[in-house]
């Protein structure tokens, strides 16, 4: 793994965490406990800062960044950032789950208990409503959460992710 400091600043993790062997974490980041940082995937707090929750999986490839003066980047506790995600500059609160593929462009708030579906992109300034379902180009809502979409999507996928780094431990 690369760990790199830039601009005085170095990334700063909590315990327990996993982190493979090519993932990248660069500059201002701090993340909590129990996190884990996948195959080529790249967390870069080079240009503002980047405090990431406890719980929280970054998935293969995926990229976390924000944009230099203007957006940091805040990311909630329990929350999976599927395969080759981009998230930049925005907020995710806590206990979502951001499908593979999604771009989740600067001043974008997504509320807690969501879903943004594989592939979906969120434009600057998109707010998806707490307990939400958000897909397409541009992403809409297109439906309420569930319970079953919540515990069997959000939560399994959260805790799947601590056992499935606990193997590389």
């Amino acid at each position: 793994m690369l760990i790199k400091s830039v601009r005085g600043f170095t990334p700063q993790y909590g315990k327990n965490c996993f982190f493979a062997e090519n993932a990248t974490l660069i500059g201002e980041l701090i993340m909590g406990n129990d996190c884990s940082v996948w195959y080529q995937a790249v967390v870069r707090g080079d240009v503002n800062s980047i405090t990431i929750g406890n719980r929280v999986n970054i998935q293969d490839g995926a990229v976390i960044h924000g944009t230099y003066e203007q957006s940091a980047t805040k990311i909630g506790d329990d929350v999976s950032i599927g395969h080759n995600a981009i998230v930049h500059g925005c907020t995710i609160k806590e206990r979502v789950l951001i499908g593979m593929g999604s771009i989740i462009m600067d001043n974008c708030v997504v509320g807690s208990n969501s879903i943004i579906a594989a592939g979906s992109v969120l434009p600057k300034n998109t707010i998806v409503p707490e307990g939400t379902v958000f897909a397409g180009i541009p992403a809409k809502k297109i439906k309420d959460i569930s319970p079953e979409l919540e515990q069997g999507e959000i939560e399994r996928i959260a805790a799947n992710y601590i056992k499935y780094a606990s193997w590389f431990k």
